[in-house]
């Protein structure tokens, strides 16, 4: 399992480098979808089926294809040349130094593993439960919200008449 474990995180933070370094967009975006894959097979190296599954579900499929989508329909939307970031790349290593002190610092507290079993299922049952009652609204308005996005992308992608301009 330690083998298995290494190469698929070794895939992941390949796929990551690569959806941050590359300069075509599509390259970055196939890239991320890679590392999105491979952080699923992360979860499932760490017996976590149910994360993994929503990880490939949510990100590889619906957000990968999200990010797809939105570059074929706005393709003819370009930055200006020369164009860089608000900050420089310190900022960005700066916040990736503080979140991996997080996460390390969050290691310890939590305990090791636990014993695998099937409180897991009871756990993913009561998660639906609580979707589908208290937070039924929320997912509505997220549909509503993804939907208007979607036709928001697709008005802008529209070609513009030469009487409008």
């Amino acid at each position: 399992m330690e083998t298995a474990f290494l190469i698929v995180s070794a895939i992941t933070l390949a796929g990551a480098v690569a959806a941050v370094s590359l300069r075509n967009l599509v390259h970055c975006v196939l890239a991320a979808a890679v590392a999105f894959a491979g952080l699923a097979g992360v979860f499932l190296t760490l017996e976590a089926e149910f994360v993994a599954f929503a990880q490939l579900l949510v990100y590889v499929g619906a957000v990968s294809i999200l990010m797809v989508m939105a570059l074929g329909l706005t393709r003819h939307v370009t930055a200006p040349a020369g164009a860089r970031a608000w900050a420089p790349w310190t900022v960005g290593v700066g916040v990736a130094l503080l979140v991996l002190a997080a996460v390390v610092s969050a290691v310890p507290a939590a305990g090791g593993p636990q014993p695998a079993g099937s409180g897991w299922v009871a756990a993913v049952r009561v998660m639906g439960e609580t979707l589908m009652t208290r937070h039924v609204v929320a997912l509505e308005v997220l549909g509503l919200l993804l939907t208007a996005a979607l036709i928001g992308a697709g008005v802008i992608a529209l070609p513009r008449r030469k009487d409008e301009e």
